[in-house]
């Protein structure tokens, strides 16, 4: 499953995995406990595929950062919590991400980051690789 697929919906706990759009929006299901729930238009829903985090060159897609902890981690989940002090998270980042904007990305963004790595993880979803999907309908 790709990041397009999954989301982050605000004032709900961890992600969602986008399983049918309806009229009034659309049905998700929690990789925390698996419930599945109704959101409407109005929620404010962030897609992962769409996240970037500041560099100071560039913004660096959610997907990318995934990557580069994925193999600091070797295919494990973070050998820290999200829920460690600020500046052991900062450390932790800094390393995963040497050249993240310290100005404006905040210990809530990389604590939400290492959280979202971890749920993924145990619900099996680590490819972080960009979608095959436009290339492969290119050839046909």
């Amino acid at each position: 499953m790709s990041l397009d697929k999954i989301l982050s919906i605000g004032g709900k706990p961890g992600l969602y995995k986008l399983l049918t759009q309806t009229r009034a929006g659309f049905v998700a299901e929690s990789l925390l406990d698996g419930k599945k729930i109704t959101v409407g238009l109005r929620s404010n829903v962030s897609v992962l595929s769409e996240i970037a985090i500041y560099t100071l060159e560039e913004e660096l897609p959610l997907r990318e950062v995934f990557q580069k902890i994925q193999v600091k981690e070797k295919g494990g989940e973070t050998a820290i919590s999200h829920k460690s002090e600020k500046i052991k998270l900062e450390e932790y980042f800094f390393e995963v991400l040497p050249n993240y904007d310290e100005d404006r990305v905040y210990a809530s963004d990389i604590k939400k980051v290492i959280q979202w790595y971890n749920l993924l993880q145990k619900n099996g979803i680590t490819d972080f690789s960009e979608d095959q999907e436009d290339s492969s309908s290119e050839e046909e």
